[in-house]
């Protein structure tokens, strides 16, 4: 029987599993995250992080297990269900910003605002704040052709808090930036994250990361390894 998960977390799971092509992603994986935390979710190369985000967030669905988002069950929505939770209460940041290059930064970042039937005008003033608390609003009117690294991901980020989502899922994305720009964008992600409460589950493999983190756990081979508060 399928029992809905505690009341103060708002994201939960419960005995995940997930093949590819007949090969294990995820064995048993198990975790629960309240409101505001932000969960790193630590392992190397095929350790199946993106294929948890994946799960978590209803882009796949597992092969057995459950995935609970509030009192919403995911693992049994439907796809224009799920699309739709994602749409409207998740956000996601890739390794690669992923920007519509025919738009402005500014239009880019209004993108879900514009998607979920806001006015046009209230979009654009709203981006245009996530923009400039992310310090890239000179670069509203600029393509996604004239901005470095950097700025590109920092418009991908503003795009992904600009509806103010329940839950941001993160997959590396600081994976093309080095040294100094990936702390930069780490810390611009997590402190924006937290001024708003929004629940963060950031898959790395970046001990930086897991630094900025509420809390962490390893994946190692698809399963679990260790929880361990930051």
């Amino acid at each position: 029987m399928t029992t809905a998960p505690p009341d103060n977390d708002v994201l939960w799971a419960r005995g995940l599993h997930r093949a590819h092509a007949g090969s294990p992603a995820l064995c048993d994986v198990s975790l629960a995250v309240r409101e505001g935390e932000i969960l790193a979710v630590t392992g190397g190369r095929g350790s199946g992080r993106t294929t948890l985000l994946d799960c978590l967030s209803g882009r796949l669905l597992p092969d057995r297990g459950e995935v609970w988002f509030n009192s919403i069950p995911v693992h049994t929505l439907s796809r224009a269900a799920r699309d739709r939770l994602r749409r409207e209460r998740f956000g996601w940041i890739g390794h690669r910003a992923r920007l519509v290059p025919e738009l402005t930064a500014r239009e880019n970042a209004a993108l879900p605002l514009l998607l979920a039937g806001v006015g046009a005008r209230t979009a654009r003033r709203t981006a245009q704040e996530w923009l400039e608390r992310l310090d890239v609003g000179d670069c509203a009117r600029r393509r996604p052709q004239a901005l470095d690294r950097v700025q590109r991901q920092r418009v991908a980020i503003a795009r992904a808090l600009v509806h103010r989502p329940a839950v941001l899922f993160a997959d590396e994305p600081t994976a093309p930036l080095h040294g100094r720009e990936r702390r930069l964008v780490l810390r611009t992600l997590t402190t924006a994250a937290r001024s708003h409460t929004i629940t963060t589950l950031l898959a790395c493999n970046d001990p930086q990361a897991a630094e900025l983190a509420d809390r962490s756990m390893a994946l190692a081979d698809g399963r679990l390894a260790c929880s361990l508060t930051a």
